[in-house]
């Protein structure tokens, strides 16, 4: 596949390259030119100028003492409306964009997960507020790798487990009915998902005695790559694969060919390779994304059905078609 291959629909796309089928006008001349060669530019610098602003943005909020309550929301609002328009710009997929009725849902999912992430502060803070650390112990620079490093192995356990365990399946593949990936959708969660991954993850952290500071400038990278992955991009990070999560790993993580469908850390690669779930390679791409088998969870638009999934009548024993089926729990890597 060609490096626009997957690009646009046979239109011009809002940078002005020609993607797949028959291109209209504005691929020709100077105009088109000028396009294809900014689309280019923009696939090089979008990653890094992601970085760059959780970089920027955590420096100024440390040396500032910006408040995090504030910070954090702010900056997933920046991060959405940034990879939004990339995502017009440099799509990977157009048919990926969501409809109008898509956009109402993923609206209230996105709602529930941020009700769901608000909770699970709640109870961490509840719970062991008081031994997280307000100065730190270590410098700042030893905190801040130790606190990803730790954050994201619970992660990618919490992934993985949500896909090996049929019980916990129930929840976790809620997010998985779609049949694309979009920044949008990164927000298509079940709540309880939500509240149990992020509470470990906070729980993690604050058992461990990071301070503050140190989960504020993980907070903002974890957050960057988590919707940064799901993005509808067209973006190739090449040999960083294999330290860093992608929207080319990802999704190969949302793929229906279970073979290929590993990739659990969002944020860091190296949990995979290390523990035999690492299935990309270069020019590797998902035929089609979504359940296995779409039959075993509600539809997206069915929101109320899918919140109440998990407690839905098991089938009996035995029964390979039944709700309580992991179509994703197969996967060999």
């Amino acid at each position: 596949m060609d490096e626009y291959g997957r690009s646009a629909d046979g239109e011009i796309d809002a940078v002005g390259h020609a993607g797949r089928g028959n291109p209209r006008n504005g691929g020709k001349g100077a105009v088109g030119a000028v396009g294809i060669i900014a689309a280019r530019v923009l696939r090089v610098v979008a990653y890094p100028l992601l970085l760059l602003a959780v970089v920027s943005v955590g420096a100024a909020a440390l040396v500032l003492r910006w408040d995090p309550a504030i910070v954090s929301p702010l900056f997933l609002i920046g991060t959405l409306m940034y990879l939004a328009l990339l995502e017009q710009l440099i799509p990977y997929e157009r048919s990926w964009h969501p409809g109008k009725d898509e956009w109402r849902w993923y609206g209230v999912y996105f709602l529930l997960t941020m009700a769901g992430s608000g909770l699970a502060q709640l109870l961490v803070t509840a719970a062991v507020g008081w031994i997280a650390a307000d100065e730190r112990s270590h410098h700042l620079w030893a905190e801040i790798p130790g606190a990803l490093l730790a954050g994201s192995l619970v992660s990618y356990l919490v992934h993985r487990l949500g896909h090996t365990s049929a019980l916990l399946w129930r929840l976790h593949g809620v997010h998985h009915v779609p049949q694309k990936v979009n920044v949008a959708n990164n927000g298509v969660n079940h709540v309880l998902d939500i509240v149990l991954a992020q509470s470990l993850v906070q729980l993690t952290l604050a058992l461990a005695g990071f301070s503050r500071s140190a989960v504020l400038v993980t907070g903002l990278f974890v957050v960057a790559q988590g919707y940064f992955v799901h993005a509808n991009i067209d973006v190739r990070i090449g040999r960083f694969n294999h330290l860093l999560a992608s929207p080319e790993q990802h999704r190969l993580h949302h793929s229906t060919d279970l073979s290929e469908a590993g990739h659990y850390g969002s944020d860091l690669s190296c949990w995979d390779h290390l523990f035999g779930s690492f299935t990309w390679h270069p020019g590797r791409e998902p035929a089609a994304v979504g359940l296995h088998d779409p039959a075993s969870f509600p539809a997206t638009g069915e929101i109320v059905a899918s919140t109440l999934h998990p407690w839905r009548r098991r089938p009996p024993p035995g029964d390979p078609a039944g709700p309580d089926a992991n179509p994703r729990s197969s996967t060999t890597t």
